[in-house]
């Protein structure tokens, strides 16, 4: 069976909405879009609060998962996310690939946030 990564997008979104209320959803994935994925994750460190930071592990986690066959980066605590990023860079697919599944799950999460009665967008 064919894996639905669709779907994953929108596990990772569920999750990200439950964790992180929506300015911060929509601020990242205005980065995301405007900047990229290097400019995406660097600014979740720079938020510097909790927030931000699961945020960013969970889409490590996520690229560190999907998809299953070919995960998009290298499993486990072998390195931080900029050598992770540093080794996905060496394939534009990959990277234009890793930022619109990240994208989809940012939109996903807007979407379920709004949906609970959190903050407006």
């Amino acid at each position: 069976m064919p894996e639905n990564i669709d779907f994953n997008c929108a596990l990772l979104g569920q999750g990200l909405a439950r964790e992180c209320d929506a300015k911060l959803l929509t601020d990242a994935l205005s980065v995301l879009q405007e900047q990229g994925l290097y400019a995406f994750f660097l600014y979740l460190k720079v938020c510097g609060k909790e927030p931000g930071q699961k945020m960013s592990d969970e889409c490590v986690h996520f690229l560190e998962r999907i998809p299953k066959d070919a995960p998009l980066f290298s499993n486990g605590r072998n390195g931080a996310v900029f050598q992770k990023l540093q080794k996905i860079a060496e394939s534009i697919d990959d990277i234009l690939f890793a930022r619109d599944l990240l994208m989809q799950a940012l939109v996903y999460a807007r979407y379920h946030a709004k949906a609970k009665g959190g903050d407006k967008l």
